[in-house]
């Protein structure tokens, strides 16, 4: 384990103790009951986890990203889903609130979903755009006061229970990407259909659509066309958060094979004994290890106000890569038992999937990175 400063330390451990005391014992439960844990978020909420990246005027603890990231580590290692929401809530879904927005917004929006007593969603992706960001459809159209949104978003974490929504659209007469605040109660907004998904099944996931949604001039957070520079500023960020949540999920999986495997017993012996399990557990044991540096560096430099492009788009690479290496790994140490519902290792291996997409697949990221490294 990397040497941390000791009040870096301790929020690690202040996570790492919640993880044990209140996720671990609930994870199970709240994959099989695919609903939203509100309890849990609540309680994360108290205990600072919304507030560590943003300034005291706003109540937070203004804290760098590496203490965050080892929460997030924390929490994704006792329950993917729940991290997820957490994570989402902390920085894409509150972000631009405390970027772009005005004293009213700040105060009667972003300073309770720093509580956890709001709920923030981020919309970005539609049907036929993902990684293609100026391939959206969806629109705003000036009209007297405001906006008019009218539009088609997918995939959008925490929709049935979202607050807000931070809506990226085209708008003006050259089409150019834009950000904007729109809140639950606005006519025109509906919450779609509910994704049902492979893994990270309590963290809710719905189609969101606009028509002739009015949002007032105050709710436009950026000067038009200005929305995807915005949104480059943060994604160093979401990559390297991501990766550290295929920390937690991996050290998981790793703790567990290793406990199965010192206790599973075939031909007389525990099969830690065998070299075929051996060559698993080393290769599990060196890719986390590798995947803990690549984030903690790529944090640190974010931190220090240097350039971290790259060393992002490669820590969420390999991070999120390597935690589905070791699931899969895990799975297959706990052979027959790594098939069955009762215990985690199947849990595990459809969670990881999450993060094979979010903050970019890897082969977007391997594009990003091969542009670095040729431009010296």
């Amino acid at each position: 384990m990397i040497e941390l400063p000791e009040e870096i330390a301790a929020i690690r451990e202040t996570f790492a103790r919640f993880c044990d005391e209140q996720i671990l014992p609930q994870a199970e439960a709240i994959d099989e009951a695919h609903a939203f844990p509100r309890d849990l978020f609540r309680q994360i909420g108290e205990l600072g986890f919304f507030r560590m990246r943003y300034p005291e005027e706003v109540g937070g603890l203004e804290l760098g990203l590496l203490p965050f990231c080892l929460a997030v580590e924390e929490l994704s290692r006792g329950s993917m889903a729940l991290a997820a929401a957490c994570s989402m809530q902390a920085l894409m879904g509150t972000h631009f609130l405390n970027e772009l927005g005005n004293k009213d917004i700040v105060e009667r929006l972003l300073i309770p979903a720093l509580d956890g007593d709001k709920v923030g969603g981020i919309c970005m992706t539609e049907p036929n755009a993902g990684s293609d960001l100026h391939g959206m459809n969806t629109r705003a159209a000036k009209a007297d006061g405001g906006w008019r949104l009218n539009g088609q978003k997918m995939w959008v974490t925490s929709a049935p229970i979202a607050d807000f929504f931070t809506v990226f659209a085209k708008a003006g007469e050259e089409d150019r990407i834009t950000i904007f605040l729109v809140e639950r109660d606005f006519e025109g907004l509906q919450v779609g259909r509910a994704i049902e998904k492979l893994g990270v099944r309590a963290l809710p996931t719905s189609e969101l659509s606009f028509s002739d949604c009015f949002v007032p001039d105050s709710h436009r957070l950026c000067e038009v066309g200005e929305g995807e520079q915005h949104l480059r500023k943060i994604l160093a960020r979401i990559r390297i958060m991501t990766g550290a949540m295929g920390i937690g999920i991996a050290r998981a999986a790793l703790d567990d094979a290793v406990q199965y495997a010192g206790e599973r017993k075939q031909f007389g012996k525990p099969i830690n004994r065998f070299q075929a399990i051996q060559m698993r557990l080393a290769d599990m044991g060196t890719d986390l290890e590798a995947a803990r540096h690549l984030v903690i560096h790529a944090a640190q430099l974010c931190d220090a106000g240097l350039p971290h492009h790259k060393e992002a788009a490669m820590a969420k690479l390999f991070a999120s890569e390597a935690a589905a290496r070791i699931c899969e790994h895990a799975s297959r140490i706990f052979a027959s038992y790594g098939f069955a519902m009762e215990y985690p290792a199947q849990r595990y291996l459809r969670d990881v999937r999450f993060l094979l997409i979010g903050g970019g697949t890897s082969e977007i990221l391997k594009l990003i990175i091969a542009k670095e490294v040729s431009a010296g």
